[in-house]
């Protein structure tokens, strides 16, 4: 086992080999290692089961065996976010800008890789291959820091990929997974400035909070989803239900995921009838404020702490408001910046809603669910930023992407 300090000596010169790779090269690896994960899928769904046994015994949430389980058909979306990210233009020596100063220097800024990015992560190996699909395609190393609980899948996807760039003449340790599970590695890890240029962590709340905490690398903070749905008093409910079942239903284990109902009075008695069936139907507990409540006097009475909570479970909160006014405070006050949604045919609303409510994305009738890189086009995505620094939103390959100016002279010197 490689100590910390040769991860990131092995990192550093990985990135400096990485600038020389054209797109054409990158690309070609990107195609080959989505082909061996798909040839050898069975070997990474063995070892996945590995991880998948030992969680269903320690008695993890369904919700987060879900994020940890790897598929036939979530290896197939693993390797085509790869594809979909070799058929992406290529970031590296974009033109920003240009110009000449009235001494006669001409400056261009160009877009460059960052260098070397640490990511540090949770249950779900699928990170493993997008985060290095990403980082590779703009240019950077990676250093991969998953969960204890999914380590036996990502050694086994990090293999396969590490295997594919040799056969392409790729330097291997453009991507480097630390295997030892100790608390005081990850720590260590965290205080790697000397070699890592920056930090993302995807997870939970606490995972996210605690690395913003204690790294001194510059941290891009991707948050936690507590994704609001506004179901205006100008709402098609027959385009609500399905989005909100959409929304909480799809899959409860993820950020985008809807946790947090807010309906505005004057439609709740139309809606609340069959938005009660719908989540009854999908097995889906609702915890009301008294208003709503008394449309569905078979639901949980919902707390304070339930409007700010971000389940990952088939629970929601439902919360009445007066105006759109009153909405979008609600939201502004406990959502997290993900994703947020209202279901409208006024456009002034909706105009209202884009402008005011502070998040990443803002949607009008859609799911929350489609805040995602491959959705948006990015190919797949190295998180959601809920900051505002550098990148906000799924983060695709310009996010992971600097610049540097290049001034060219002509024995100039200054006076």
């Amino acid at each position: 086992m490689l100590s910390l300090e040769d991860i990131g000596k092995n990192a550093k010169a990985a990135a400096f080999e990485m600038q020389k790779y054209t797109a054409d090269q990158k690309n070609k690896a990107l195609r080959h290692i989505a082909d061996r994960l798909i040839a050898e899928q069975c070997h990474a769904i063995d070892c996945n089961k590995t991880d998948v046994d030992a969680a269903n015994k320690n008695g993890m949430h369904p919700g987060m065996i879900d994020r940890l389980t790897l598929t036939p058909q979530r290896i197939e979306a693993m390797a085509d976010g790869l594809r979909q990210i070799a058929d992406l233009p290529d970031p590296i020596g974009e033109l920003l800008d240009e110009w000449d100063r009235p001494n006669g220097l001409h400056l261009r800024k160009v877009r460059v890789p960052i260098g070397v990015i640490g990511i540090i992560y949770e249950s779900r190996p699928n990170v493993t291959a997008d985060a290095f699909g990403l980082t590779f395609k703009s240019g950077n190393a990676v250093i991969l820091k998953g969960g204890s609980d999914s380590i036996t899948s990502n050694i086994a996807i990090v293999g396969i990929i590490r295997d594919a760039l040799s056969d392409c003449g790729i330097c291997p340790d453009c991507i480097q997974l630390i295997t030892d599970n100790d608390r005081a590695v990850t720590n260590e890890f965290m205080k790697m400035n000397k070699y890592v240029d920056v930090m993302i962590p995807r997870g939970s709340q606490r995972l996210i909070q605690a690395i913003v905490q204690n790294c001194t690398i510059p941290v891009i903070q991707t948050g936690a989803g507590n994704c609001h749905i506004y179901v205006d008093d100008a709402a098609d409910i027959a385009k609500a239900i399905p989005i909100i079942i959409n929304a909480k239903t799809q899959r409860i284990g993820v950020c985008n995921a809807c946790e947090s109902l807010v309906v505005h009075k004057d439609i709740e008695a139309e809606f609340m009838p069959a938005f009660a069936k719908a989540m009854k139907d999908n097995h889906v507990e609702v915890r009301t404020d008294e208003e709503a409540r008394f449309f569905m006097p078979e639901s949980v009475p919902a707390t304070e702490a339930d409007f700010g909570t971000e389940y990952l479970d088939y629970i929601i909160s439902v919360k009445t408001v007066s105006s759109i006014d009153e909405a979008i405070s609600h939201i502004n006050r406990y959502h997290t910046g993900h994703s947020d949604a209202i279901i409208t045919e006024n456009e002034e609303h909706a105009e209202k809603f884009r402008k005011e409510i502070d998040s990443a994305c803002v949607y009008v009738n859609a799911s929350t669910r489609f805040s995602d890189g491959n959705e948006f086009g990015f190919g797949a995505e190295i998180g959601i930023s809920t900051q505002k620094l550098h990148a906000r939103g799924p983060m695709g390959l310009k996010e992971l992407t600097s610049y540097k100016y290049l001034i060219d002279g002509n024995g100039h010197v200054r006076a």
